[in-house]
């Protein structure tokens, strides 16, 4: 076998796992089974070479990318799946006898992205370490690029809690350790729900030998990177900052983050509120919607900066202008001590600091507590002061080939810059002396291979100095050399490969010296994404008026005129129908709506719902007056869908959230519930829906705030039988076979399901509308029929015997009759019909 694969098959031996990027020259090699893949998964040729120096050897599949581009091709493996390691050459190969030295620097993972081009600036990217016992676990959050670094402990091992704060995290590859039938559980979530890359087996078994959760996550960091990562953070603990927990059923049907439809930005809550400047704030805006606070004090503190922001209007226009011109100080800091950055991301870091000064003046007369302590932020000017000192203002892109240091930065750096500007001033005296000593119409070159030269045409190249050494014979030329000229372009070419290491180390030191102040950096960071996010909401409040919801800890939720941020800005210019809300724990804990499909029944909950978190995230809300008491849980079950490859119907999944809810609410929870039971028969599907209604409602069982929307108008009724429950209904109005939608929501419970009328608003053909509704008259007539003549196959709700009303002797349901349009009846409302009769008879 030959050396080289011998050092191959070593370093792939060390690293099983990844596909391995093997540098040989100005590519990055990959062979056997791990070119197999890639040449798949990237489209690349696959060729062969010899395993061994024996001719009849078996040849080795391999493939290849240039080492200058690589980026995209490992962007697209760790979007696949896959770990890649960086094997580069450890020595220059123009010095070394022999093989070169190679070894693994760097292990590629999906938690592990450095790289600009291969991160998302709006969102961070997370690895999470999950370390799961019966009595307790643990959650670790971190983020590379940014140094951001978290913990959430739970006292016993509640999988709920545990997916809702994964949920809240979104992490793109997470460590996990423990309870093998926890694990499992986690595992399939994470990888069937998040889309998230999960490490299992004896090697993650063996980092949780560090005793923690964060241990294991910095092991593993410290082992695929190779590099130092002490830019983290300070540790912040999720236990002590109270934020309410969210399921993945509820950020998805919310579409706090991305359309349901689309699964986009647009047309989610976070589309509406970012109005952000900074990647910073971008990130952080995104973080705030999935982690609402429950801390009055919190909420009121970033309502307070809200508030004075959207009153200053010159000054938040300004300060909103100054953030346009910050990058991202989080990674570029990152960059800069993981040991990845460039002179250009010097120049951005001291560009963005420069601009704090002003940022901070702006911010000087504000009072609010949150943007005081903006304005009293570290502005950084002595890590400006010594980039700006060092790097030129406009640096080349790369720092290997020198060139961006700053004259009078270093004397020794200025010595050689001078000897090299001056080269061609002495290489020009060189050619004049020549000349003239010579007599002859000679001139200097240069090229790679003989370096400086002579140049003399053939003709008149016989009679030269008895110095000029023969180097190159040409068809029209002979070229030259003499010790002078090979003097001065050793002297040039040694100057040149000093000066661009010299200036290499330099750039080291300083982004050494930068890296201790990595702390203040990010403490800065994270007050500017501060200030973005609060503009942000101040600039949404403007702009869609909204207005400051006053926040309590009593159980009451009332909103006027509330209107549903999304929807509202969708419809570009028609009329949004405001509607009131009121929700408490007493007299009004149950709303239970009703009205024709498409009228906005989930519309309405739904904006409910988002006022509330809105509210608690500390922006202002879609309404003209909102009084929030928080809530502790949102919780939303909304939709028909299935889950056929995990073997779950439409009902089964519906049931499967109902239960997480019922088993996960409190008294102080509010539960959006739409469509209850409609995945089965209409007898089981009303049981089911009653029973759940009936549990919420109860002050014993549960007693949260819920809004339940129906069309089994059945349940209507239990607004007289159960203290708390009110029934509320979405307008419309019937002309002819039109229907018009007013959106409004009254009291009482609707009339009609519309459902015919609102098929032919869907574009079903005309037949297919006329042939329902004679089916439909036909059904209602029959059923007329049958309650007359075999109540028991009719209705659930039966009498024994068939009974004249003369022998009742009731003029009421006498009364009642003759003011019914049997004609005009839904089987439904026959049946409610019928269920008030026999108790008017009870």
């Amino acid at each position: 076998m030959t050396p080289m694969m011998r050092q191959y098959l070593d370093v792939k031996g060390r690293n099983p796992g990844s596909i391995l990027f093997f540098r040989l020259g100005d590519f990055y090699e990959m062979f056997d089974e791990d070119a197999r893949i890639a040449s798949k998964e990237l489209d690349l040729v696959l060729t062969t070479r010899d395993r061994s120096s024996d001719p009849n050897a078996e040849r080795m599949p391999m493939c290849g990318v240039p080492y200058h581009s690589v980026e995209p091709y490992i962007a697209r493996l760790i979007a696949k799946g896959y770990k890649v390691a960086i094997c580069e050459q450890l020595e220059d190969p123009m010095s070394v006898k022999g093989i070169v030295d190679r070894d693994v620097v760097r292990v590629v993972t999906p938690g592990t992205l450095m790289e600009s081009s291969m991160l998302d600036e709006s969102r961070s990217n997370y690895l999470c370490a999950i370390y799961l016992s019966d009595k307790t676990s643990e959650v670790c959050f971190a983020d590379l690029s940014t140094g951001e670094i978290s913990l959430t402990k739970f006292p016993e091992s509640d999988m709920r809690h545990i997916k809702n704060e994964l949920a809240s995290y979104y992490p793109s590859e997470a460590l996990l350790f423990g309870d093998a039938d926890k694990v499992k559980q986690i595992c399939e979530y994470l990888k069937t729900r998040l889309n998230c890359f999960v490490n299992t087996g004896s090697e993650i078994d063996e980092l949780f030998k560090a005793g923690s959760a964060e241990n294991a996550l910095l092991s593993y960091l410290a082992s695929t990177q190779k590099t130092d990562i002490s830019h983290f953070a300070a540790l912040r603990d999720n236990n002590e900052i109270s934020c309410m927990e969210m399921d993945l059923n509820t950020v998805s049907n919310l579409e706090l983050i991305g359309s349901l439809r689309t699964g986009e930005k647009k047309g989610s809550l976070l589309w509406v509120l970012d109005k952000t400047k900074t990647s910073m704030g971008r990130r952080l805006i995104r973080s705030w919607i999935l982690r609402p606070l429950l801390s009055a004090l919190a909420i009121k503190r970033r309502h307070s900066a809200v508030s004075e922001l959207t009153f200053a209007t010159v000054a938040r226009g300004e300060i909103i202008v100054n953030l346009k011109n910050i990058n991202d100080l989080e990674r570029l800091i990152g960059k800069i001590a993981y040991g990845n950055a460039g002179s250009r991301d010097l120049t951005a870091l001291s560009g963005s600091i420069n601009i704090l000064p002003v940022i901070a003046t702006l911010l000087k007369p504000m009072t609010s507590s949150a943007l005081s302590e903006c304005a009293s932020m570290d502005l950084l000017s002595d890590i400006a002061k010594q980039i700006d000192n060092a790097i030129k203002n406009d640096p080349p892109f790369s720092i290997r080939e020198g060139g961006f240091i700053k004259e009078g930065y270093d004397p020794e750096v200025d010595r050689l810059r001078g000897l090299l500007d001056n080269s061609s001033k002495a290489l020009t005296d060189i050619e004049t002396r020549e000349r003239e000593r010579t007599g002859k119409k000679l001139k200097i070159g240069y090229n790679k291979v003989f370096g400086y030269y002579i140049e003399i045409p053939r003709s008149v190249s016989e009679d030269v100095p008895d110095d000029y050494i023969r180097k190159q014979t040409l068809a029209n030329c002979e070229r030259f050399i003499t010790g002078e000229l090979k003097e001065l372009e050793t002297e040039l070419l040694s100057a040149k490969d000093n000066l661009s290491a010299l200036e290499y180390k330099l750039f080291d030191e300083l982004c050494a010296k930068i890296t201790l102040q990595a702390k203040r950096v990010q403490q800065t960071a994270r007050k500017i994404a501060e200030l973005d996010v609060y503009c942000s909401f101040a600039e949404v409040a403007v702009q869609g008026n909204y207005c400051m919801p006053e926040i309590d800890t009593s159980d009451i939720i009332e909103i006027i005129d509330g209107r549903h941020p999304v929807v509202e800005l969708m419809q570009e210019g028609s009329l949004f129908v405001p509607n009131d809300t009121f929700l408490d724990n007493n007299s009004s804990r149950t709303a239970i709506i009703t009205g024709p499909n498409m009228a906005g029944k989930s519309t309405y909950m739904r904006q409910t719902a988002l006022i509330v978190l809105l509210a608690q995230i500390g922006a202002f809300v879609p309404a003209r007056s909102a009084r929030i008491g928080i809530v502790d849980r949102v919780f939303t079950r909304i939709g028909a869908s299935d889950d056929l490859a995990a073997g779950k119907s439409t009902f089964m999944v519906e049931m499967t959230e109902v239960a997480d809810i019922l088993s996960g609410a409190t008294k102080n929870s509010l539960l959006i519930l739409d469509e209850i039971g409609r995945g089965t028969s209409t007898y089981d599907g009303m049981s089911m829906a009653r029973a759940v209604l009936e549990h919420c409602t109860d002050k014993k069982k549960l007693g949260a705030k819920t809004m339940f929307a129906t069309h089994y108008h059945e349940l209507t009724t239990i607004e007289g039988e159960i203290d708390g429950v009110k029934n509320y209904n979405i307008s419309a109005k019937k002309r002819g076979d039109d229907i018009i939608f007013l959106r409004k929501i009254v009291p009482g419970a609707a009339d009609d399901s519309y459902g015919i009328e609102v098929a032919g608003l869907a574009g079903v053909p005309e037949n297919v509308i006329k042939r329902a509704k004679t089916v439909l008259k036909e059904l209602e007539e029959k059923g007329t029929q049958i309650n007359h003549s075999h109540p028991k196959e009719a209705s659930p709700v039966l009498v024994e015997d068939q009974l004249s009303l003369s022998d009742l002797g009731s003029n009421e349901i006498v009364e009642t009759l003759n003011n019914t349009n049997l004609d005009t009846l839904t089987p439904i409302e026959a049946l409610s019909l019928l269920y008030e009769l026999k108790k008017k008879i009870q």
